[in-house]
C-alpha cells in the first residue's frame, strides 16, 4: 500500500526535513510539499491526498484552519512547536500530533499509526461491499434500513468525508450512507467512471463533457480532476465517435 502525502511548512528547514523523512519511509509517496495553506488547497483540488502532515502555526491559513476548509479530508498528523495546539489536533480526529522539535523516531511511528489506519479502513470497505445482484441491483443502507437501488437509477455518487451521498434520477434528494469509494466502486458496473475525488459519475446519464466539465443536466456540473484526465480520455477513446486526444 502507498499512501499519497501532502506536506506543509512554512520553515523551509522544516519542510526539507519532513520531505526527508517521507522518502525514508516505504508506504509513504512524496504528492505535494507546499509552504502554506493556500498552496495545499490547491493540490489537494488536483490530486488525491491520502494523508496530511501539516504545520499549525503558519500565515495567512494555519494548520488547523485549512483542514476545517477541506470538505473530505484526509488523514492528518498535525506538526507544531506549540503544545496547546494539541486540543485542536483531538477536535480533528488527527491521526497523531508531532511537537518541534520531533526526530524521524517520532515521525516513523505517527506514520506506523497513518498505515494502520489505512488499512483498517481498506479492511472495512470489504466488509461493507455488497455484491450487485442478478437484476442488476445493490442494497443501500439508509439510517435502519436498507434500499434497493438500481445501477441505471444512479446519476453520480458524492463522497462527503466517511459518507457517500448516491443521487438518483427523479429523485429530489440524495440516499445518504456510511461507506467510501473503494467500497461501492467494486459493485458499479463498467458505464461509472470517477472523475474527481470526491464524484464518481454514471456515464449513460452524462449530458455531455465540456471545458473539463461533466455535464448531467443544465444545473449540475461536475468538475474532472487532474488525476482523472486519463481515465477520462481511455473512456471515450472507446466510447465516443470523432474522439481525438487534443479535442
Amino acid at each position: 500500500m502507498k499512501l499519497r502525502t501532502l506536506i506543509i511548512d512554512d520553515e523551509p528547514i522544516a519542510l526539507e526535513k519532513l520531505k526527508s523523512y517521507v522518502d525514508k519511509v516505504a508506504f509513504l509517496e512524496l504528492a505535494g510539499a507546499c509552504s502554506n495553506g493556500l498552496d495545499a488547497m490547491r493540490v489537494m483540488s488536483e490530486r488525491e491526498i491520502d494523508v496530511v502532515f501539516t504545520d499549525i502555526n503558519m500565515p495567512d491559513l494555519n494548520g488547523v484552519d485549512f483542514v476545517e476548509s477541506l470538505p473530505h479530508p484526509p488523514m492528518v498528523v498535525f506538526t507544531t512547536a506549540y503544545s496547546e495546539y494539541a486540543v485542536d489536533s483531538y477536535r480533528l480526529s488527527a491521526v497523531d500530533y508531532l511537537l518541534k522539535p520531533y526526530g524521524f523516531k517520532e515521525f516513523q511511528r505517527a506514520a506506523n499509526r497513518v498505515l494502520a489506519k489505512a488499512e483498517g479502513e481498506a479492511k472495512s470497505d470489504v466488509a461493507l461491499s455488497v455484491p450487485v445482484s442478478s437484476d442488476g441491483s445493490i442494497f443501500v443502507k439508509v439510517d435502519y434500513r436498507f434500499v434497493r437501488v438500481a445501477l441505471g437509477d444512479i446519476r453520480y455518487i458524492k463522497g462527503y468525508g466517511e459518507y457517500l451521498q448516491i443521487y438518483l434520477r427523479d429523485a429530489g434528494m440524495p440516499l445518504t450512507t456510511l461507506s467510501s469509494f473503494n467500497a461501492v466502486k467494486s459493485n458499479l458496473s463498467d458505464n461509472f467512471l470517477q472523475v474527481h475525488r470526491s464524484y464518481i459519475v454514471n456515464m449513460n446519464q452524462v449530458e455531455q463533457i465540456s471545458r473539463g466539465r461533466v455535464i448531467m443536466d443544465s444545473d449540475t456540473y461536475i468538475p474532472v480532476g487532474d488525476s482523472y484526465k486519463g481515465d477520462l480520455q481511455a473512456y471515450l477513446s472507446r466510447h465516443a465517435i470523432g474522439y481525438r486526444k487534443d479535442s
